[in-house]
């Protein structure tokens, strides 16, 4: 929101809160102890922050989701809740792709090990996805539901690019085109099915540019 959404009880709220937070350091300077207290709340209000807060949860939802963000499931319970959930039939986008085998083996040791840690994130995600889609009829979404899937997939498909972008480096600069972030690709592997032709075209691309230049 713009500073034009920003009342001025919502100031005023978030300007108490700042003297109330900073209170004793206030009272010991002299010059503001001389200071009417409308001034000071206009002078201290440019330089508040207001929070924006939603409607709050359910209680008992609200505690489930405060403490499994800090605490880790025992890796038991990863495995065997991941696993009830199966990427279903007719949507393979709900799989976690892997990487072509040719770009895999000639990656370094360090790469790869960094790989595989988001690999481990992203089937966690992935997972949480397929389950939360199994719990809603497509027919009838709500609101809430259809943006939930939207930034849960804007999420998978922004560690996908990051993905690429991590392997990146290891690559032959003429081949760099793979890892665009608006390149499209079939899910399975994250630089796609059909590797070999995109190869051949950056090659070609890489070739008629020595010509040019």
């Amino acid at each position: 929101a713009g500073l034009s959404n920003i009342s001025p009880s919502s100031v005023g709220s978030a300007t108490s809160q700042a003297l109330a937070d900073f209170g004793e350091g206030l009272v010991e300077d002299p010059l503001l102890q001389e200071m009417p207290e409308e001034e000071l709340l206009g002078t201290v209000s440019k330089f508040a922050q207001t929070s924006q807060k939603g409607q709050p949860l359910q209680p008992r939802l609200a505690a489930s989701i405060n403490y499994l963000t800090t605490h880790k499931l025992q890796e038991q319970v990863i495995s065997e809740t991941t696993n009830k959930y199966m990427a279903p039939e007719n949507c393979v986008s709900l799989n976690v792709p892997i990487v072509n085998t040719p770009i895999w083996s000639n990656i370094s040791p360090g790469i790869r090990a960094q790989e595989l840690k988001i690999q481990r994130i992203l089937k966690l995600l992935t997972s949480g996805i397929r389950a939360f889609a199994r719990s809603i009829d497509g027919m009838d979404m709500t609101e809430e539901q259809q943006d939930a899937l939207a930034l849960l997939f804007t999420t998978q498909y922004e560690i996908n690019c990051f993905r690429k972008s991590s392997i990146r480096p290891t690559l032959n600069p003429k081949f760099a085109g793979l890892c665009k972030a608006n390149v499209t690709t079939p899910p399975r592997q994250l630089f796609g099915d059909d590797l070999p032709e995109q190869v051949k075209d950056l090659d070609k691309e890489a070739a008629t540019k020595t010509i040019v230049w």
